[in-house]
């Protein structure tokens, strides 16, 4: 593959998605549509440095993200938007040390990659290959016209009556040989409707000259472009799909793939069961039997193996070890952890703490930048106080502890192993190993207060 180099367009505008965003930013899932070609590419076997995008409009966005994705990817600059054909013949400095240049359209993230491996194959035997489909609706797509040995497009604009009903249409993305494109881009005009360069006239300009031009049609669901926010929505739908497929041939569980949302980065084990309306996304990992329930939300969350989220479980930046069960309405994140069959229950919220091995935190508690150790259990209304205006600090509870309901721990504060605390208590020392915590003011009694409180004069 080092003779052949990649040539992604994405220069224009997209003035008709109505975002501030460069239309290849926009995100499929969780991911901007040019990520989705890149990897495209990438996994049909070229590398990186043999990899150029061409930006434009909003190019310092989409560089920033290249730079940062794919730091290898080259950066190309179209400044004026002339055409397709002006933009190729702006990278002939890049392309020309090639032998062979593919190029596609930055908005075509459902290209599969081995789509791309039979039009590349094509590049010994034809000096221009073209990507078709047949659109049932080619409104102004550019027409396909066939000979014998030989294709052309035409573009709608400048198409005659009995060629616009031609239903073959020009995908945009196309396999040059370097030595025939290099002989005829200089001589592609701009004397058209839209005084544009049309880097489809190349076709016209090779047959002219006797050299070999072909075209490979692929399904048309492959070549959906994004040019307005209802076609991303459309693009956004395949991809789900096509995700949530790849995982039920794995051996995932997925009861209604319509209603779930899995990013491209996720990794899901099998036998996972994915309830309906499930969100996956970052580099969230499901381990094998585990079950995330219904209108549950991930985000780089780490689950081991038989983890079970009840519902409506909300994990980010986490993880939750082999055995563990959460939920319902629960909110884990910022570098928690729960280990082996710990538990956190119904409106519970874990930040940045340990919960160990058998712990549980069975419900309406708060339980921030703290360390627990195993086997404790954490009473209802419970509550750690890690923030003192200033900084965040931190609560340790020791092994084998009990903690009774509606306790506060003011931070920073230790718990010893085998300790307790009293129900109602606020706890501001530290309670010593296998001893009481009692934080609470002496209960006092008004006789007769509710028969005073009612007499009336």
């Amino acid at each position: 593959m080092d003779s052949l180099c990649v040539l992604i367009m994405a220069a224009g505008k997209g003035t008709r998605m109505k975002s501030a965003y460069p239309k290849v930013l926009q995100p499929i899932l969780d991911r901007p549509i040019i990520d989705y070609v890149i990897n495209n590419v990438l996994k049909a076997g070229v590398s990186q440095q043999n990899i150029a995008v061409l930006v434009g409009s909003g190019g310092e966005q989409v560089e920033a993200h290249i730079s940062q994705t794919f730091p290898a990817v080259n950066i190309l600059w179209q400044h004026e938007q002339l055409g397709t054909g002006h933009a190729v013949k702006s990278a002939r400095q890049w392309w020309g040390r090639y032998k062979h240049l593919v190029v596609l359209n930055g908005d075509v993230p459902l290209l599969r990659p081995h789509s791309l491996d039979e039009l590349m194959s094509c590049c010994e035997e034809f000096d221009c290959t073209v990507i078709t489909f047949m659109a049932d609706y080619p409104n102004e797509y550019g027409r396909i016209i066939r000979t014998h040995d030989s294709v052309s497009i035409v573009e709608y604009k400048d198409a005659t009556e009995e060629q616009r009903k031609i239903k073959e249409v020009n995908a945009g993305c196309y396999a040059f040989r370097v030595k025939a494109l290099d002989e005829v881009i200089g001589d592609i005009t701009n004397n058209n409707v839209q005084h544009e360069y049309y880097l489809p006239d190349a076709l016209g300009l090779m047959n002219a000259r006797g050299m070999n031009t072909g075209a490979i049609p692929l399904p048309e669901e492959e070549m959906q472009g994004v040019n307005t926010q209802i076609e991303l929505a459309s693009v956004t739908r395949v991809m789900r799909r096509r995700i949530a497929e790849r995982w039920m041939r794995e051996g995932v569980r997925i009861l209604d793939p319509e209603s779930v949302y899995i990013g491209a980065d996720v990794t899901l084990a099998p036998d996972a069961v994915i309830m309906p309306d499930v969100q996956l996304w970052g580099k969230s990992r499901i381990g094998e039997g585990s079950i995330v329930g219904t209108g549950s939300v991930l985000t780089n969350a780490v689950l081991g193996k038989g983890v079970k989220i009840t519902a409506y479980a909300v994990i980010e930046n986490s993880e939750l070890k082999d055995g563990a069960k959460v939920g319902a309405f629960v909110y884990i994140r910022d570098g928690s952890c729960l280990e082996n069959n710990a538990y956190a229950g119904k409106f519970v919220e874990l930040k940045n703490s340990h919960i160990g091995e058998g712990s549980k935190v069975p419900h309406l508690s708060y339980i921030g930048d703290a360390e627990l150790g195993h086997d404790v259990n954490i009473g209802a209304g419970s509550i750690t106080c890690n923030y003192d205006g200033t900084h965040k600090n931190r609560t340790k509870i020791g092994n084998n502890c009990f903690v009774g309901s509606n306790t506060m721990f003011v931070a920073p504060v230790e718990i010893g192993d085998g300790s307790a605390t009293a129900a109602g208590s606020v706890i501001t020392q530290a309670v010593p190993e296998n001893a009481l915590g009692v934080g609470r003011s002496r209960q006092k009694n008004i006789a007769d207060w509710s028969i005073h409180k009612h007499h009336k004069p």
